[in-house]
Formats: structure tokens, sequence, C-alpha cells
């Protein structure tokens, strides 16, 4: 897809609306997932990520073609861009030291325009990729794997141990889909208790923790959470096989609850194929810019009890969490989680269209729907 394509303009035109729209409809005060503990406050960082990142993206077909988008399945761009953008960034500072100044480059374009009389295509290029170069150095991008970091502290009374939420941010590489992780695990570290954890059993007060903290809060298992995070964070794996990989690994970490949010699939009328019934519906949106639908689903699990940890002369085990699997729930057991909710926003128009061709039920079935009118949100419509 290049940077004269009509198709790339359409498709980061919509995109950036779509992630607009549900920006605003996380950051709305009575928003079902800004109310949602800190849920909405977390996920509104990673989509300023993911529009950083398009911008940069759009940035580099202007001199560069290698932009792909998974057309057939989650409608976002393809793995590779991701893993581009991240090569790109750590070499930036090596690429433009080998590019000729800014100030160089317009004295040529002008010098080649008087000559030649003609555009200095090649020139042009050159500065659209200093210019690029330039722009990603700074900026926070969706990278592959957003390490981890700790946004929450406080003390379990029941169990007398320091307990906090920790984030991470996963571009799946298979499934081509941007997620957010959000854990709330309780730690029994020895070191941390003392350090966190008053002979009352109450948060120290006068141990200040200067939150948010990059990693793990505990400094003796944050380089191997950090490994834990990127070995386990596929999409292909349910939330129920992820948590007991945790509890597996580390003894002193309880998971208590994990949750994943995953943005997508996005459709588009004119540049998606993976759902036909839906795309030839937008096709009659009037306004193409208006023909497209955003998807997201927000999983979660949960421990239901701790299965205290065994001491013996001949053998021990360490304490392992039991997780809730709704096995009433189909899909519930499927995925292997306690609970899911799958959400779909669209513009008003091409709700509209979706409404008139009659297969509104069919399209939205087990989706929570949510209008874009206006700046407004209209949710549950």
């Amino acid at each position: 897809m290049s940077s004269g394509s009509s198709q790339a303009t359409k498709y980061f035109d919509a995109i950036s609306d779509a992630l607009d729209g549900l920006d605003t409809f996380l950051r709305e005060d009575d928003s079902p997932l800004y109310k949602h503990d800190v849920i909405g406050a977390v996920v509104t960082n990673y989509l300023k990520r993911l529009r950083t990142s398009l911008g940069s993206w759009q940035n580099r077909i202007s001199f560069s073609d290698k932009f792909r988008i998974s057309q057939s399945e989650s409608g976002f761009p393809a793995y590779q861009n991701v893993l581009d953008l991240d090569l790109d960034r750590r070499e930036a500072k090596k690429r433009l030291a080998g590019l000729p100044a800014e100030d160089k480059i317009r004295e040529e374009m002008v010098s080649f325009i008087l000559e030649k009389k003609k555009f200095p295509t090649a020139l042009q290029k050159i500065f659209a990729e200093r210019r690029y170069l330039e722009s990603i150095q700074s900026g926070l991008h969706f990278s592959p794997l957003i390490l981890p970091r700790t946004i929450r502290v406080s003390v379990n009374p029941k169990t007398k141990r320091p307990y906090y939420i920790v984030h991470w941010g996963y571009y799946d590489g298979s499934a081509n889909l941007p997620m957010v992780y959000m854990l709330t695990v309780e730690d029994s570290s020895e070191e941390l208790s003392k350090l966190l954890v008053t002979k009352d059993g109450k948060l120290n007060e006068k141990e200040e923790v200067p939150l948010p903290v990059d990693g793990l809060l505990n400094p003796a298992l944050a380089h191997q959470f950090d490994d834990f995070c990127e070995k386990n964070s596929s999409y292909s794996l349910t939330l129920s096989t992820i948590g007991t990989n945790l509890d597996k690994d580390f003894e002193n970490l309880h998971p208590k609850q994990l949750r994943r949010f995953v943005l997508g699939p996005f459709y588009h009328s004119t540049i998606t194929r993976h759902g036909e019934k839906v795309d030839k519906i937008l096709q009659n949106v009037k306004r193409p810019e208006n023909g497209w639908l955003m998807t997201w689903t927000l999983q979660e699990i949960y421990s239901v009890h701790e299965k205290p940890a065994k001491r013996g002369f001949w053998n021990s085990e360490p304490a392992s969490e039991e997780f809730y699997i709704n096995t009433d729930d189909l899909d519930c057991a499927r995925q292997g989680v306690s609970n899911f909710e799958r959400h779909a926003l669209v513009p008003h128009e091409a709700y509209q269209a979706i409404y008139a061709s009659g297969e509104a039920d069919e399209i939205f079935d087990g989706y929570r729907k949510h209008v874009i009118s206006g700046e407004q949100v209209l949710r549950n419509f």
C-alpha cells in the first residue's frame, strides 16, 4: 500500500476515527469501562500509542511502500509493520547520520527543480525519510511487547500480603491484534512484605512508592516477569492457561485477577475482506468515510480459592490458585474465562445501513453495540 493510494488514505482516516470514538467512549465519566476499576484509564494510554504508530506508518509509506493490512483477518496493520517500526526506532540515530541535513536537501531540491524543470521525487523521499526518523525517536509507539508497569499498590486485609495492579501491551504476531493485559497479583515475598506491610496488616504509608513504577514492583522478580509476559501473552493462549503458568512459574506471586482487552477485528467497506456480510452492507453507506465498524473484547478470569502450600519432609507444594471458569456459558468455557464482554462501535450512518439490511440482529448478536453520533457515543444503542 503506497502513500499515493486512496485506499491508504481511507484506511488511516477510518481507523483513526474509530480509535477516536473508542477513546471518547472510554473517557466519558459514566463509561462502564472507565468505572470498571482502571480499565478505561489504562486502555486509553495504549490507544495513544497505537495512534502514534499509525501516524508513523502513514509517514513511512511516503518513502516506502512496505505497509500491509491484515485484510482477511483482523483488519489491523500486519505484524511485520510493527517489527519494522520497532527496528526503525532502534536504528534511527544511525540512519539519520547517513542522510544529508534538512537544509542541504532543500537546497538540492530547489536546484533540481530549476535545472531539470521536474519535481525531485528521489530527494523528496529522502526528505520524508529524515522527517520520519526524527519523529519516531521520541514517540511512544505500540511495540511488539510494551513492558509491564505497576500502577497501584495496596494490602489484602485477609492475607496481609501486598498486592498490586500491573499492565502491559502485546501486539500478537499471528492474529495481528493489539492487546492490553491487566493483572492483580499478591506478593508473598518476605522482603517486600516487610517493606510494605505494617504489623497491623496495613499498607506502610511511610514507605513511598513512586507510582507508576516501570516493571513489576518487586525488583527481584521484575526481569523474570518481563520474560514471562513476552512468552505468555499470545492471543492463542487462554487466560486460564496464562494465569496457571504464572502461578506455577512464580512461587511468591499469586494471581488473583487477569484481564485481557483485545482490540479488533476492524471492518471497512472497501478494504477488509474478513466479514463478507458486514463488508457488503457497509458498502451501502452513503458517505464512504463512515463505512466501518470496530469491535473489541474484554476477557476476565479470577481466583476463587488459594490452595495452601504444603511443607513436608519428603516433598512440598507451593500455594496454588483455583481459577473460576464459567462452564455454564459455552463461550466462557471455550475461551477459558470467568466472563467476557464483546463490544461493537459504529458510526450512526453505518448503523442505519446495517439496520436497514435486516441483518442487525445477526451481525450484533452477542455484542454490546455503541453508535457514534456527532461528538457523542450512544452506548447500548
